[in-house]
Formats: C-alpha cells, sequence, structure tokens
C-alpha cells in the first residue's frame, strides 16, 4: 500500500513540472517574435530590391512575352464605304481563303506592331524638357533592339531578319520629317518645342511604321487634334478599291476645319500637301502608292491584301515643305546597277547590305557597326545613285507642324489598323 502511494505521488510530482516549462517557453515567445519581425523586415527588403530589378529589367526580346509565337491582332473596322458591303457579308469564305494565304505576313505585321507599342510606351514615360535628342533616340532604339533580340547586329546570322525599321524621326517644329541626330548632335528637347517622333519596327521585312506627336505646351493642343483626327478619317476612308484621291480630301477638308492660336496669334492649319503616307513593300517603307494628304486627281485604287502606313502632317506654315539641313537618313536604291569606284566605298556598301539592304538607315548606325571616316565614301554612293540620301523636309522657320500616322492593313473582309494602341 506504501508503495502504490510513492508512485502516484511520484507521477504528480512528474505533471507539476510541465507547467514550468510552458512558462518558460510563453517567457521566450517575445523574443521569437522579435526575431520573426527582423525576418519579416530583411525579406520585405528582398522583396522590394527584387520588385525594382524586375521593374528596371521590363525590356526583353518580345518573345519571352508570347512564346507561342502569336501576336495581337490590331483594332478591326468594317469598310465604310456601300461598294464594299459584299464583301463583309461574303467574309467568311474570303476571309479563310487570304487569311490563310497571308498568315505569316499578318503575324509578322502584328508582332512588329506590338513591339512598337511597348517602346513607345517605354520612352512616353521618360520624355520630358532638357532631354537631348540623342539620348531619346537612344532609348527608343535600344529598346527596340532589345525587344526584337537586335542589339548586335554583328553577332546575328541574318542582320535584316528583324530589328529597327528606320532611322527614329525626332522632327522639331518647323521641320516635319526625315530629322535624327548624327553623332555629336547637342540639339535639346525644350518646353515650347513640338516634336514628331517618328518609328519603324521590322519583322522579316514587313515594316511597322507609326508616328505621334509630343508637345508640353496646352496651346498647341488643337494643332494635334487637327492632325491626329485626319489621320484617323484617312483611316475610315481607306478600303479596297478605294480611290487615293478621295482619301485625300477627306483628310484635307477635316484638318482645314481647326484653327490655332499660338502666342496670341491664330493659325489656320494646313495639310502639308506634299507630303502623304503609302503603301509598305517587302523591306521597303514605301512601296510606290502614295496616300495623299489633299484632293489631287490620284484615281489609283487600293488593293486587297495591301499594307499601307496612313500619316497626315498639318502646319501652322505654308503648308509646303523643301529639303535642307545636314542629312541623316539613307537608304540603298534597289534600282540601281552602279558599282563603286572607290575601294572604301564598295566596303561601305558591303556593310550597307549585309546589316540594312534596303532598309534605311542613318549615320549612327554606321558609326555603332565600327564604321569610321565614311563621309566621302557615302556621299560617293550617292553621287552614283547607288544611295539614295534623304534630308530634314522643312516648313517656314517659326511655324510648328505636326505628325499622326498608323500602320492598317486590307484584309478581305476588314481593315486592321495594326498598330493602334491606348496612347493613339
Amino acid at each position: 500500500m506504501h508503495d502504490q502511494l510513492k508512485k502516484v505521488e511520484n507521477e504528480v510530482n512528474e505533471l507539476t513540472v510541465e507547467p514550468k516549462e510552458s512558462v518558460t517557453n510563453t517567457v521566450e515567445e517575445p523574443a521569437a517574435a522579435e526575431s520573426d519581425t527582423e525576418g519579416d523586415a530583411t525579406k520585405t527588403k528582398k522583396k522590394k530590391k527584387k520588385r525594382s530589378k524586375k521593374k528596371n529589367n521590363n525590356i526583353k526580346d518580345i518573345t519571352t512575352f508570347y512564346p507561342d509565337g502569336v501576336y495581337p491582332e490590331g483594332e478591326w473596322l468594317n469598310y465604310g464605304q456601300d461598294f464594299n458591303l459584299a464583301r463583309t457579308t461574303d467574309e467568311e469564305q474570303r476571309y479563310l481563303k487570304r487569311s490563310k494565304e497571308n498568315e505569316q505576313h499578318w503575324n509578322d505585321v502584328r508582332k512588329g506592331a506590338e513591339i512598337h507599342r511597348r517602346v513607345r510606351h517605354n520612352v512616353q514615360n521618360k520624355l520630358q524638357p532638357g532631354m537631348s535628342l540623342t539620348d531619346i533616340a537612344n532609348i527608343i532604339e535600344n529598346a527596340t533592339r532589345k525587344f526584337t533580340g537586335a542589339e548586335d547586329l554583328n553577332t546575328m546570322e541574318n542582320p535584316t531578319s528583324q530589328g529597327i525599321g528606320f532611322p527614329t524621326g525626332l522632327s522639331l517644329n518647323h521641320c516635319a520629317a526625315h530629322f535624327t541626330p548624327n553623332a555629336g548632335d547637342t540639339t535639346i528637347l525644350r518646353r515650347e518645342d513640338v516634336m514628331k517622333v517618328d518609328i519603324g519596327v521590322q519583322v522579316n521585312g514587313n515594316i511597322v511604321d507609326s508616328a505621334w506627336t509630343v508637345t508640353f505646351d496646352h496651346q498647341y493642343d488643337n494643332l494635334l487634334t487637327a492632325v491626329r483626327e485626319a489621320t484617323y478619317t484617312g483611316i475610315r476612308e481607306s478600303g479596297i478599291d478605294v480611290r487615293l484621291t478621295d482619301i485625300g480630301e477627306a483628310i484635307q477638308e477635316v484638318m482645314e476645319s481647326y484653327e490655332v492660336e499660338i502666342n496670341g496669334k491664330t493659325y489656320a492649319v494646313k495639310p502639308c500637301r506634299n507630303l502623304c503616307g503609302h503603301n509598305i513593300g517587302p523591306y521597303r517603307i514605301h512601296g510606290g502608292k502614295s496616300v495623299p494628304i489633299v484632293k489631287n486627281g490620284d484615281n489609283t485604287k487600293m488593293e486587297e491584301g495591301e499594307h499601307f502606313a496612313i500619316e497626315t502632317f498639318g502646319t501652322t506654315g505654308r503648308g509646303y515643305v523643301v529639303p535642307g539641313g545636314e542629312v541623316s537618313h539613307y537608304a540603298k536604291n534597289t534600282d540601281s546597277s552602279a558599282i563603286p569606284s572607290l575601294t572604301k566605298a564598295k566596303q561601305l556598301l558591303h556593310t550597307i547590305d549585309r546589316n540594312f539592304g534596303t532598309l534605311p538607315f542613318c549615320r549612327r548606325y554606321l558609326d555603332r557597326l565600327g564604321e569610321d571616316k565614311y563621309l566621302f565614301a557615302l556621299n560617293n554612293l550617292v553621287k552614283q545613285g547607288i544611295v539614295q540620301d534623304y534630308p530634314p523636309l522643312n516648313d517656314v522657320h517659326g511655324s510648328y507642324t505636326a505628325q499622326f500616322e498608323h500602320t492598317i492593313l486590307l484584309h478581305p473582309h476588314k481593315m486592321e489598323v495594326v498598330s493602334k494602341g491606348d496612347d493613339y
């Protein structure tokens, strides 16, 4: 009996020890909680660093975002002309036939358009007065190279397979087009400037050509509205079997309905009548057809399957541009069969053929490829008609010009505004 009581007492003593351990644990908990807090803070810092690093590294080869190789379609519009209604009602049969034939072409253009949207979104968030035009061009072109996987043409098996479609246009004020900074250019973007940003992206020679105008002063708003609405009018009027002059007439009517007050003076907005849109061919930014922005009597018609850039230019000046200033834009002339007479010119032509073919290029691109002291040879190629130079195009000094542009595809049943984005 005594032994049994002793055993029970020992068991009770063992049970009373456990609460002490529990108390000890509760005393240690705040220290553990403090340690957890420090750990959470460290994790938060790491996450912020990762998030910041990820945010700064969001420009990648576009195929990273679309591993299946299929790119988003543009905005679809029904053809607005009565004589095109049959195409819409009979759309299925015609579309299936033609879309199969053009499937690769359409997808290449859509890939270029998606890159274009991302490139301009990347630069639009950074544009501000005080930036040099060279820095702006580098931001645009480096992003285009990265998205297309064409960062180093020297290491590419086929440098013309995809990349920049033409030199980045950064034309200011009275200069309407064909300006990009050459090496050493120190031009700065000012708050009072009107800058046209014209970007080209190409995939297998299929070029997306789209542009918009940047201003920081609201007094230019009506000028931009006039040109943007004129461009959208030109797009809506486009279609299979539509005469080019009719598109120009509609554009002209809309643009000339606007006026703008700048520094207390009122100006009528005029179309730059010798500038125009154009169709686009493989590796050729100008395919042979011009889309006027005034009525010009050209009864040439748009055709099914064609690929056009619809662009309009409005100005407060005389409405007519002339070439002038230091040349930056060049392109090989496909119609020339001449052979360079200078050894340096032959070497330079080889560089042009390999890296650009018939795509437009600028002197900065030759600098980047390691070419030096090439200007005399380049001018020799121009003189012989092997390469065409494209000087800046200017209205009168003191005037302001604006531009908007989109690339469209004429499908059998509908039109696709392939470069359309949330921005314009």
